[in-house]
């Protein structure tokens, strides 16, 4: 049976309202309750909300507020019918065309080097926490029947609406990472939203928008200098990208910072810093690192790896 429709909303929320997980008193931000280590499907990045060592977060509330595709990477990926507009590996989500506010554009940036619009490594990231589509705006749904190229610029709900959850209510609407908490995952992820004090960790951080000033700049040229001179030089290269060795095995790990040149010369990107699959903090099985970074900021060391000071 079809659950799309207001009422299903208005019904979730007083269902939500009711449930014994709810906190008292005013929302405070909480852990997450993903375990955060083995694998993505252990982080909140898993967007079926169900982590793959059991626990974790209540996926079927979610379930009426994004399609529950019942696998973790289509969220992402998928190995047909790939995003054509932009140069990602197998891009199965949708990325509209935007002009990004940048770093240099607020007027007193001291910025040194040329500035040019996020490359691929960065609208990868963008595609969800720009808050533009859904967390769900896939071009191709699990299944045969279920791609539209049209999807890989524009949302389209009635496409998105076509997905048929076989473990739970189809999803009512489709929220992303936008500031307006009716039609955002802040309805519950921020305090004193919608469903007020609904006890989930608070995303208003992680919702960025098309105004990138007020983040670490991407898609700006990283300096040649000399060692030492404010800037410290990669060490690891290949065609379009260059690292930071950690293990001078000469090869780009998951646990090292790295630069993007996708034609315009080495640029920080925002996987330059964050992988979004996460990395072990302290080896195989440990927990990954704080918000996806490649290298723990303890000390200040994943700022160390690029700048000298």
């Amino acid at each position: 049976m079809k659950f799309k429709g207001g009422w299903l909303v208005g019904g979730l929320v007083a269902a939500v309202l009711s449930t014994a997980w709810i906190t008292a008193g005013a929302d405070t931000d909480v852990p997450t309750k993903f375990t955060n280590r083995g694998s993505i499907g252990n982080t909140r990045h898993n967007l079926t909300q169900r982590q793959a060592e059991g626990g974790g977060p209540a996926g079927a509330t979610m379930d009426q507020y994004r399609n529950d595709y019942q696998e973790v990477c289509v969220y992402c990926h998928t190995p047909h019918g790939a995003n054509s507009n932009v140069v990602l590996p197998l891009w199965n989500r949708t990325i509209k065309a935007t002009s990004y506010v940048t770093y240099n554009q607020l007027g007193t940036s001291s910025l040194t080097q040329a500035v040019t619009q996020p490359g691929p490594n960065s609208l990868a990231c963008l595609s969800c926490h720009d808050g533009q589509v859904g967390v769900d705006s896939v071009i191709n749904m699990p299944g045969s029947g279920g791609y539209n190229a049209a999807q890989a610029g524009t949302q389209s709900d009635t496409f998105l609406n076509a997905w048929n959850n076989s473990r739970g209510p189809d999803a009512a609407r489709h929220a992303g990472l936008n500031p307006n908490p009716a039609t955002s995952c802040l309805a519950c992820h921020s305090p004193g939203e919608e469903i007020t004090k609904a006890g989930a960790t608070d995303f208003t951080l992680f919702v960025i928008g098309t105004d990138l000033r007020n983040d670490h700049p991407v898609g700006v040229r990283f300096p040649t200098v000399a060692p030492g001179v404010d800037f410290n030089p990669p060490t690891g290269s290949r065609i379009g990208m260059a690292w930071f060795e950690r293990n001078a095995n000469q090869r780009p790990d998951t646990n090292e910072v790295r630069l993007y040149d996708s034609g315009e010369g080495y640029e920080v990107e925002c996987a330059s810093c964050h992988d979004p699959h996460g990395v072990p903090s302290g080896g195989t099985g440990s927990q990954f690192n704080p918000t996806f970074l490649r290298v723990a900021n303890t000390a200040s060391a994943l700022c160390l790896t690029c700048h000298s000071k």
